[in-house]
């Protein structure tokens, strides 16, 4: 490992249960990998921020999925890692570190989150980090990497495997929603200077625009059943989505990667 942590210290900014939406898709889709893990799972919460509010609740929601998971935050600014040690328990952990996923023993873990953590690097830098953090993770592992408001109300995340990406979810409140493109803001480093015409992901937004506009009846039913039409159109209209109604009415979509990658982009 690099003597010197790999990274910059982020604003660390923190609010409890804010990224809610982006735990309980993972405690709910990633279940199976979760449980099928051995020796017990362990979970990194890369750049929690100035308090360790986060990795406390991931724990916590891990745990309603495997009961000897473990969580290890990890933050590149010492005074950070030195606040949270007092926040230490059985199973959950704090160490000093940045992309290099410092963990002792060798050990690769089955998951690692990093949530506000890429938005102040540059996005020719993202393709490397993603790179990195993906080398660490075990076989099976998953690294989930996105952004969200600072009360986690809308929050849009990319899921990658060992070989690179897979999936990209957009989540919101749906109450606070006025359209599907109103996402755009939350849009991961890769993709949020790409929401421009020619780029796959604002042909993405533009038809959920159109779809949730056409979809305006159902609203006196509530934003759920609305959104639910919405996304079942985008469905039907060829946009390759890898969830089903069990997640929209989480007020979820996920689409594969490929067709959302930026133009340019390896493999596209």
């Amino acid at each position: 490992m690099p003597a010197k942590p790999v990274g910059a210290p982020t604003r660390g900014t923190t609010n409890p249960n804010r990224l809610r939406r982006m735990d309980r898709w993972i405690a709910a889709t990633q279940a199976a990998r979760l449980r099928r893990a051995e020796p017990a799972p362990v979970s990194v919460d890369l750049g929690y921020g100035a308090a360790p509010w986060t990795a406390v609740e991931l724990l916590e929601r891990l745990r309603a999925v495997r009961a000897d998971a473990r969580v290890v935050g990890i933050e590149i600014d010492p005074a950070r890692v030195a606040a949270a040690v007092p926040y230490e328990r059985p199973g959950l952990a704090f160490a000093h570190g940045g992309f290099e996923v410092p963990l002792p023993d060798g050990v690769r873990p089955t998951l690692i989150r990093a949530a506000n953590v890429l938005r102040q690097y540059d996005e020719a830098e993202v393709a490397a980090v993603w790179a990195r953090l993906c080398g660490r993770l075990a076989p099976d592992g998953l690294l989930v990497e996105g952004t969200c408001d600072e009360i986690g109300r809308r929050h849009v995340w990319v899921a990658l495997g060992p070989a690179g990406p897979r999936t990209v979810t957009f989540a919101t409140r749906l109450g606070s929603l006025e359209r599907p493109s109103d996402l755009a803001e939350r849009l991961p480093k890769a993709l949020i200077h790409r929401n421009v015409p020619g780029e796959r992901v604002h042909a993405f937004l533009t038809d959920f625009d159109r779809a949730w506009a056409a979809a305006a009846p159902f609203a006196a039913l509530g934003a759920r059943q609305r959104w639910i039409r919405a996304v079942r159109a985008l469905r039907d209209g060829g946009w390759p989505l890898a969830d089903g109604p069990t997640r929209w009415r989480q007020g979820e979509i996920t689409v594969r990667w490929e067709a959302l990658a930026p133009e340019g982009w390896p493999g596209r």
